[in-house]
């Protein structure tokens, strides 16, 4: 069935209003068709430098870090395994990347940010309990199971709880080559150097002893 005239027009207007906003992505737009990271170069502001394209080979748009279980022998009880620019140089310029998270019984990823990138975590097994914060202070929270997504808005504070007993595990995608994963926890009371106390016990509500015992456990 074709469009008629009328039917064209406002769509026309439509679809030129809404032209700008894709260009609004995380990441650049690439302006080649592939553009592998090459690490010994000097880096810009924005990303790795190109490898000559001679020299690019189908290995280099091939990563097989994500097929191997973390580690969550820690405080945590989670590990990340990042397929991001860092690791996989293909991704460079192509506003894209995706993470392996490894939950023990009862891990926990703490709360943190991605502050270039929105999120979806793909629940591959277990069962979470997976949350983000707005910026009004809301908690939006659900219990996640294998099979199900749950998306991240862009830098929001969230997190996810490893609440089934036994192992779990997610796949997380992004919209930016390196969407970055500073924890709150760490940030705050693990920085260097270390931010004065006056500024954490009036930010908590708490006492010089309290923000001395949280800094210990999160000193470099």
């Amino acid at each position: 069935m074709t469009m008629s005239t009328s039917h064209f027009k406002p769509l026309f207007f439509v679809m030129l209003f809404l032209l700008p906003l894709t260009s609004h992505c995380a990441d650049s737009d690439p302006l080649q068709d592939f553009c592998v990271a090459d690490y010994s170069a000097k880096t810009s502001g924005d990303g790795f430098a190109c490898k000559p394209a001679s020299e690019v080979k189908a290995d280099d748009f091939f990563f097989s870090g994500l097929r191997y279980e973390g580690n969550t022998t820690n405080k945590f009880g989670t590990l990340t395994t990042h397929g991001d620019v860092l690791s996989f140089p293909a991704l460079n310029t192509l506003g894209l990347s995706m993470n392996r998270v490894d939950f023990a019984p009862g891990g926990l990823n703490p709360p943190h940010i991605h502050p270039r990138s929105s999120e979806i975590v793909f629940v591959v097994e277990g069962t979470l309990l997976a949350g983000f914060l707005t910026s009004k202070h809301v908690l939006f929270s659900k219990v996640v199971n294998a099979g199900d997504m749950f998306v991240i808005p862009r830098s929001l504070v969230h997190f996810q709880l490893n609440i089934g007993k036994t192992k779990a595990r997610t796949i997380t995608s992004f919209n930016s080559q390196f969407p970055g994963d500073p924890i709150m926890s760490t940030n705050l009371f693990g920085s260097t150097p270390t931010i004065p106390n006056e500024v954490l016990t009036k930010t908590f509500q708490v006492d010089d002893n309290i923000v001395n015992l949280i800094k210990s456990k999160f000193s470099p």
